[in-house]
């Protein structure tokens, strides 16, 4: 059974009693994933834009958008225009894959796991998680890999409000630290 599938038949009548909610529209549900790269210090080199590019395909299975600089900073040597980084929106299907496969495969495979803050999920109920290393997604073979880069992944969710946002990733499977 897909996470979404869980999420129809099992999550949602179980959030309905927790949360209080009469209509199964008002339970928080997943809208979107982020996947963000940015490049830092090594945006100079082309090659390296090119690998975080092909990274992102592979993770996502979905053509990354380059980020570009909205303004000029000299100490970071930065130009208006210069490509900063890569980005991904996931929406409908493949959200529903990356997401299984995120709580599923990658958060297991990072060292010395144990679990995500709380403080992950935002004050709207998003939860945003930052990886040091693109390697623990199961797509990327880590003999391939010339250069590492770290990954930020933001699940955006029509929560409303933090303890409802929490609810929900719960529900779903993702591994909490307890306080």
């Amino acid at each position: 059974m897909t996470l979404k599938d869980r999420y129809q038949k099992e999550i949602v009548p179980r959030l309905m009693a927790d949360l209080g909610c009469t209509n199964p529209m008002a339970v928080p549900r997943p809208k979107k994933i982020v996947v963000n790269v940015g490049m830092g210090k090594t945006i100079t080199d082309p090659k390296i834009a090119e690998t975080v590019t092909q990274s992102l395909l592979r993770m996502t299975g979905q053509r990354p958008v380059r980020t570009l600089a909205r303004k000029s900073i000299a100490s970071f040597k930065i130009r208006q225009g210069m490509p900063i980084g890569a980005m991904v929106t996931l929406r409908g299907k493949r959200m529903w894959d990356f997401l299984e496969k995120l709580i599923r495969v990658a958060l297991p495979r990072i060292r010395d796991f144990r679990g995500i803050p709380p403080t992950a999920v935002d004050r709207q109920g998003n939860l945003s998680l930052g990886f040091r290393e693109h390697v623990v997604f199961p797509e990327i073979r880590s003999d391939e890999v010339e250069q590492l880069h770290g990954v930020q992944v933001t699940v955006v969710a029509n929560a409303g409000a933090r303890e409802r946002g929490l609810a929900l990733f719960r529900a779903l499977g993702v591994p909490f630290r307890e306080k």
